[in-house]
């Protein structure tokens, strides 16, 4: 008879004493809070890289930042860190596009209607509802860059555009720049002004807060005038032949301003839906012609001299701005009709 199939049975292991079982459930729980630090420490390790990774390159490619710290992208986008930011509220926004070459004129507005330190500014915000900064982009001069950034600590005036600092390029800047502005600052209006020109800032403010039926507005000294097409010319236009013989009304472009609507709109198109032209006026001329907008003329923001109602002061016609500005600011202010204003600081 074949034999019975043979049944092999484990044995039951010896139940741990409880001395053993203390030390097994001690070391899984140590070995689980073990894992949990790890885990948590490179969570934390990973988060803090990226926010390095962030913001230890402010001026990388698309990215415009204020020296307050706010880093925003120039498609109008924010950065991590500033997304859960609100944009700083003013009346007015006024942008002093100003370039490398430029220290003197920077240093004589200093000295006349703008104020030298950020308390200052500070103050003529509180007392007009404008906020006023330096604008510029970058160079690729490594002795201007590390210029500018003494002249940024020193100060703290400063919008810094990731754009290159050309002539040839101000109608890029001043996209740019629009694009910016709307980014760090929730206001009514956004200002465009040259930083060869003496201006108010208490008429301004005036100016801008009175009511207009229009939401759309292109306020400027509004000009027309014949299209330069000799290439040896500085204001040369290459698509002349796209325009004619004569501009189209536009404002001139030591000082205009854009309300908000407008400056919404140009930001929520793609930077390469603009056609781009030589001159940076006309440019925005253009832009205008394209939109909706109410055309407001104002031939106080072009004043060739001080008056009990300019509110821009600049040599029309002989210069683009004040004739040998450096000089020609300071001049400007020592003469009461000019800065006799009571929101300005000099008359505290």
């Amino acid at each position: 008879m074949p034999s019975s199939p043979k049944f092999f049975h484990a044995r039951p292991s010896p139940s741990p004493s409880p001395r053993k079982s203390t030390i097994l459930i001690f070391s899984c729980l140590l070995i689980g809070f073990a894992g949990f630090l790890f885990g948590t420490f490179a969570i934390i390790s990973a988060s803090r890289g990226a926010y390095r990774c962030t913001n230890a390159q402010p001026r990388s490619v698309k990215v415009v930042w204020e020296t307050d710290g706010n880093n925003v992208h120039s498609d109008s986008t924010v950065s991590s860190e500033a997304q859960g930011k609100k944009r700083h509220k003013v009346m007015g926004f006024v942008g002093i596009q100003t370039g490398f070459g430029s220290a003197g004129r920077r240093r004589s507005l200093r000295m006349t209607w703008m104020p030298s330190d950020r308390q200052g500014l500070q103050r003529l915000e509180e007392a007009t509802g404008l906020a006023i900064r330096f604008v510029i982009g970058r160079a690729r001069d490594q002795s201007k860059m590390s210029a500018l950034r003494k002249e940024v600590a020193e100060y703290d005036d400063f919008v810094l555009l990731d754009i290159e600092e050309e002539y040839s390029k101000l109608p890029y800047k001043t996209l740019a720049f629009f694009k910016a502005a709307y980014a760090l600052f929730d206001s009514d209006f956004y200002v465009k002004a040259d930083d060869d020109i003496y201006l108010r800032p208490d008429r301004l403010s005036l100016l801008l807060a009175k009511e207009r039926p229009h939401s759309q507005t292109y306020l400027g000294c509004l000009k027309k005038g014949p299209v330069f097409t000799d290439p040896k010319l500085k204001w040369y236009e290459p698509l002349s032949y796209m325009i004619g013989s004569e501009y189209f009304l536009h404002a001139y472009g030591p000082i205009y301003a854009l309300s908000v609507d407008v400056v919404a709109n140009l930001v929520a198109l793609r930077n390469d839906s603009f056609r781009m032209f030589s001159n940076e006026d006309v440019t925005i001329g253009a832009w205008m012609l394209a939109m909706n907008v109410h055309h407001e003329d104002n031939r106080e923001l072009c004043s060739p001299d001080c008056t009990p109602s300019s509110i821009a002061v600049w040599d029309l016609p002989k210069c683009s701005g004040l004739c040998n500005p450096e000089k020609k600011l300071l001049e400007l202010h020592q003469r009461e009709i000019c800065s006799k204003s009571p929101t300005m600081e000099s008359d505290e």
